[in-house]
């Protein structure tokens, strides 16, 4: 049986400011982001736009800093209210103190959509070649976070079998109880195996949509299964059909991300219509 490390949170201190390892993962988030994105340019039909919708760097850089508003501000206001609404509808100001903790991956998902919908107005592309562009990008992003959850020792697992080899006493929990270090199933479930997942079947041109489509159904069953493992939160415990707030959250996910995906499979669009010509090898 493990015992978790209790690593201090604080990476580094000068003076008055403190780097948190939960910082640093998120700025190791966005730069993964960056990167895959511009290998992403590659890709088709990303490559293949010309005229006012071309794909760039600096697109790249300003759906980045976008998605990082969505994040922050869908992820602040998402906590607030489908885990306490109650408590935040009477300390309204307290949904301002970020620093206090309480992020939902579901609202961030919801602002990161807003963001996106006025970067494709913007730059006049299309709303789902912008999403689908995104995808792939995301998850080993995702899974930076949940290291940074592990480093926290927070977000721990339910009771596991002191047998399981991997199976941690998490002190923070104020227990000896071993646990499952869900936070680590998580990483391995929405970080590795759904970017491999997204990023392979991204390779290959697409119908608009479709990859956005396996991205919300892909993160809502990884999301789903690893919710039987993760300890739900406190002040709500098991809800109906003895399901956790997270995986009620992500059923709505994993149903829209299939009918979108059938709606993407029968859509006439004016590239099935008119398309492309074949592209001249380079010389």
């Amino acid at each position: 049986m493990l015992v978790h490390p209790k690593i201090d949170p604080i990476a580094l201190q000068l003076g008055p400011i403190a780097i948190h390892w939960y910082g640093i993962t998120y700025l190791v988030a966005f730069g993964l982001f960056m990167l895959l994105a511009h290998l992403r340019l590659k890709h088709e039909p990303f490559r293949s736009v010309q005229g006012a919708g071309a794909w760039s760097r600096k697109d790249v850089e300003d759906m980045l800093f976008l998605g990082v508003l969505g994040v922050v501000v869908g992820g602040r206001l998402g906590y607030c209210l489908f885990y306490k609404p109650g408590y935040y509808l009477t300390h309204p100001l307290e949904i301002f103190f970020v620093w206090q903790g309480g992020m939902s991956f579901h609202g961030g998902l919801i602002g990161v959509i807003a963001s996106q919908v006025w970067f494709a107005r913007s730059r006049s592309k299309p709303f789902w070649q912008v999403m689908d562009f995104i995808a792939p990008c995301v998850p080993l992003g995702l899974g930076a976070g949940r290291i940074g959850n592990f480093i926290n020792g927070e977000l721990w697992g339910r009771a596991a079998d002191p047998e399981l080899p991997w199976a941690m006493v998490f002190p923070q929990s104020g227990t000896a109880i071993p646990r499952h270090p869900s936070q680590l199933y998580e990483f391995l479930l929405e970080g590795l195996v759904l970017f491999l997942v997204l990023w392979l079947y991204g390779r290959k041109p697409r119908k608009e949509a479709q990859v956005s489509a396996v991205f919300l159904v892909g993160y809502g069953v990884a999301r789903f299964t690893a919710e039987y493992f993760r300890e739900p939160d406190a002040h709500l415990g098991i809800l109906a059909f003895k399901m956790s707030m997270g995986q009620w959250l992500c059923i709505p996910m994993i149903l829209g991300g299939v009918l979108l995906w059938v709606w993407a499979e029968t859509r006439i669009t004016p590239a099935d219509r008119h398309p492309a010509a074949p592209r001249s090898p380079a010389r």
